[in-house]
This record gives C-alpha cells, structure tokens and sequence, in this order.
C-alpha cells in the first residue's frame, strides 16, 4: 500500500517560492502548471518529492543560456590588460626613488612633445609593407599575412621590460579571441632574434615575434624614438640595453598597436608616448569585428 497524502499543488508552489524558484523562474513551464493547479490534487509523497527535483532540474537546464549573478561577478572582477598595467606601475613607485619617477617622467615627457605621435602613421594610411626574422630564423612578410586576413601589428620594447611581459601575456591569452575574427597578430621588436626567442619562449607565444633590428620598420611606421641620454644610461647600467637590441643607438618604438586590414589600410592605431599605457584587447577585439 502506497503511502498517499493529499499534497496540494498549491502547498508544492508554496515550497519552490519559499526557496526563491518562482521569482528567479518564472517562465519556467513546471511552475507554470503548478500555479494554475489550485485544486487538492492527491499524489504519492515520492511523486511530490520528484515533482520538486523535477522543478529544480528544469530550472537548472532552462537556464543555462542566463548568466547567474554570480557568474556575471567572476567575470567582472577580471582585470583590463590597463588595470594589470597600473598595478605594476604602483608598485615600481612604492619601491623607486623620487630621483627615478623624475627621471623617467622626464623621458615620457620628451617622447610626448617630440611630435612622434601626430608623425606616426595614421588610421587612413597605408601599412608599409616588411620583411623580417621570426624567432626561429624564418622570414615574414607582412604581405603574406594580409593575404590571409586582417593583421594586428603591435610593438614591444624588449622582454626586459615588465609592462611589454605583462602585454605579451595578455595578447597570448586574448589570441583565440582574435584567430575567431579571422585575424593574425605580428609582435615587433628591437631585440635581437635570440634574445625574442627567449621571450616568445617564456610565454609561450603563439603568434609571429618578429626582430626589427635597427627599428627600420618602427622608423617606415615613424614610431621609433630616441632616449633621453640619462634615462639611456639608466636602461643600460641596469640590463645592457646594447646588448639586447644589437647596436649603440638608445632608440625604441612606442608601444604602438595598429590593426591593418586586407587592403593595407590602416583601420586602428593606437599611440602613446607611456609605454605603461597600451592597446585594449577588448577594444582590438571590437575593431576586428566590425570589418
């Protein structure tokens, strides 16, 4: 003998809105059925119990195409590649002496006001085309890859510098995101091509690290720059910047990003005369999107 109790739907929808299902379902079709059953329908105590799992089930998988609160928090709480970058920045200044943040203020300063940025290329402009090594020795061209769709060209200053690490990563990380538009990223740098193999290597790089040695493509895209020669002697008592790059000049290219299209036109340019200021994934992301 089956044990029967006179379980009202009502008495059910009573449970599941105590427990917040209704409010946070409400197209869900079970409850739906409940609510409209006001009568004293008898049924078993297992089937009230199912009845409850099922409501829960069908709420869980009706709804999985809406981001929980929770969910939703996760995926704020994640940091712009602009905030990872502000983070480093103060702890530098927590640690550096008022004589350094002066003199490196100095060199941002003299970059801002040589007119590099109103002198680089601009969105408009044709991309000059260029051939260069990759890590592994292999020759690039920019040509061959806009053949295949649109580019996102970005330079870094060396693996020296702590803000063109925490880029790199980012990029490696937001690389996907770009494949899907169709897109190929190209990092450009001065280094020398073993010193960007050892750089492509510690993050794993998935895209082209192409050397640009003597900053001859930096200097087509007019983003190149000379150093202050007391923030050049910094960088060169602290790392050999020499060494890195192959030659005596104290120049580097801004941190500039440009996003080419198929043409060889120049859709988005991204220029700053801080190199602790970069390119927004998110927002290469959005251009790559509406080409």
């Amino acid at each position: 003998m089956k044990w029967v109790l006179p379980i009202p739907a009502a008495y059910l929808l009573e449970f599941h809105r105590n427990s917040f299902f209704e409010n946070q379902y409400p197209n869900n079709l079970l409850i739906k059925v409940l609510n409209k059953s006001k009568q004293g329908m008898k049924v078993t105590y297992g089937a009230g119990v199912m009845m409850i799992c099922l409501i829960m089930m069908s709420c869980q998988s009706g709804n999985n195409n809406e981001p929980t609160n929770a969910m939703m928090s996760n995926k704020e709480t994640i940091p712009s590649l602009q905030d990872s970058l502000d983070a480093r920045k103060a702890a530098w200044e927590a640690k550096a002496s008022d004589e350094k943040k002066k003199l490196y203020a100095e060199g941002i300063e003299d970059v801002a006001s040589s007119g590099i940025l109103q002198n680089a290329k601009q969105v408009g402009d044709q991309a000059p085309d260029f051939t260069l090594q990759n890590a592994l020795g292999e020759h690039v061209s920019l040509s061959a890859y806009l053949e295949k769709g649109p580019v996102v060209l970005t330079w870094y200053r060396g693996g020296w510098c702590p803000y063109c690490n925490i880029t790199l990563h980012r990029l490696q990380e937001e690389l996907p995101g770009f494949q899907a538009a169709g897109a190929h990223l190209i990092a450009l740098t001065p280094e020398r091509p073993d010193k960007s193999l050892s750089t492509k290597e510690k993050h794993d790089l998935q895209f082209e690290v192409l050397s640009d040695v003597g900053n001859n493509v930096a200097r087509d895209y007019g983003v190149v720059f000379k150093l202050i020669p007391e923030v050049a002697e910094s960088y060169q008592s602290s790392f050999d910047l020499h060494d890195y790059n192959g030659d005596t000049s104290d120049e580097l290219p801004l941190a500039a990003t440009y996003i080419i299209d198929k043409n060889g036109v120049i859709r988005y340019a991204f220029l700053h005369p801080d190199y602790r200021h970069r390119a927004e994934p998110e927002e290469l992301l959005r251009t790559l999107q509406s080409l």
